[in-house]
């Protein structure tokens, strides 16, 4: 295909929902890509309304349906090359199958849909047509999960004995849903979150950062899914004991009633030769623990290859990825850009009829999206039996 920026359509964000602001700017960040069209809400007009009031010009559309359905009679340099879903959760499978089956790839915030049923169908609808799909976890984005990433996979910490991977907040400690706030009443609602409250939230975010970091499976865990605010329907407080595949054991751990507590997100690794220590509110460093040493903190941007720790022949596509120099800090809109950058090369490739891999080391793929709506469902179900050890399902 041409050098021109890539066409995206939004599914969501109207009526002042938050995710899609930081992906908006995320889109527009290097100029080659562009938000060209929406449907934004529910209700026809407003969805109207809304892409009348956009920031920026784009084509308004009053349903999601309309807006693909009118993808194929446009021409070629105004088609949508991927659309982005920041709907409530029970508003991620029809549209990401519609969109899959008329030739539209497709980024869909997580987690990545209700539940497992819909979660095998996503997948295998994804290679049957071989479509890039990508699922919004964040985190991955930051330069240093991809260097803790490096320095776990490679052993230079020894073999993985324990991971304690958290994410930690406050907002719904009271009862916030009875006053008719938009983000809170969604989220505690069964019907339009899924299984689990809490966990479906930032469990699924907590989860990935371990399984990205350290590349190991969880096979069975024990969960407590707990609800501390009276009346809530799912749970706000999540803690989940795993054993991952190489005998090496887990706590994959989440709240929301956390007074004080922000967006806590953080890893802590422990192999058989240190320790990695990782958080999302200082996502510019990392933290290495060696045997009778001082802390090593290495730093996005002044990382020296060969320091005694780190070998001197470190990827190159790792080490060029900083786009400023250290101590001018990337941070979360940054992380959101660097996933649609690397979603972006593989939408161009494919697009291209070029070879491509959607394979999960840039951005997490559909079958990440899968592995978050199992793990849920099988914490839903260890939780109901008191926290019984639970196995994971085999992968589709």
């Amino acid at each position: 295909m041409s050098n021109r920026p890539l066409n995206v359509g939004l599914v969501g964000g109207g009526k002042g929902a938050f995710i899609v602001h930081p992906h908006q700017k995320a889109i527009h960040f290097d100029g080659t890509r562009r938000v060209v069209a929406g449907a934004l809400f529910p209700d026809p007009k407003v969805a109207l309304e809304e892409a009348a009031n956009w920031p920026y010009p784009i084509k308004g559309y009053g349903s999601y349906t309309e807006m693909i359905e009118a993808n194929a009679s446009l021409p070629d340099d105004q088609k949508l090359d991927y659309i982005l879903i920041v709907t409530p959760n029970f508003v991620h499978f029809d549209p990401a199958m519609k969109a899959m089956k008329a030739g539209i790839a497709v980024f869909c915030e997580k987690p990545l849909c209700l539940n497992l049923k819909e979660a095998n169908e996503l997948v295998k609808t994804s290679r049957k047509l071989n479509v890039p799909f990508g699922v919004a976890h964040t985190y991955l984005g930051h330069w240093t999960s991809r260097f803790s990433r490096y320095i776990v996979r490679s052993g230079l910490l020894g073999d993985v004995r324990w991971a304690d991977s958290s994410y930690i907040q406050g907002w719904l400690a009271t009862k916030l849903e009875a006053t008719g706030q938009q983000q809170a009443s969604w989220r505690v609602d069964p019907k339009r979150a899924g299984g689990s409250g809490c966990g479906g939230d930032i469990g699924t975010h907590a989860l990935m950062q371990l399984r990205y970091v350290t590349g190991l499976e969880v096979e069975q865990l024990s969960a407590q899914l707990e609800t501390f605010v009276q009346g809530r329907q799912l749970d706000d407080h999540f803690t989940i004991y795993c054993q991952l595949n190489n005998g090496a054991k887990a706590l994959v751990r989440a709240s929301q009633i956390c007074i004080g507590f922000k967006n806590d997100l953080g890893i802590v690794v422990a192999g058989t030769k240190g320790s990695l220590r990782w958080r999302q509110e200082d996502p510019e460093c990392v933290t290495i623990c060696l045997p009778n040493q001082p802390d090593r903190v290495y730093w996005r941007g002044a990382v020296t290859p060969g320091d005694g720790f780190l070998p001197k022949d470190m990827p190159a596509d790792l080490m060029a990825e900083p786009t400023i120099p250290s101590g001018h800090p990337e941070a979360f809109h940054d992380a959101f850009a660097r996933l649609h950058r690397c979603f972006e090369a593989d939408v161009r490739k494919w697009k291209a009829g070029q070879k491509f891999s959607v394979d999960g080391s840039k951005y997490a793929n559909v079958e990440d999206g899968w592995t978050g709506i199992a793990f849920i469902e099988t914490c839903v179900k260890s939780s109901a039996k008191k926290g019984a050890w639970t196995k994971m399902p085999k992968k589709i």
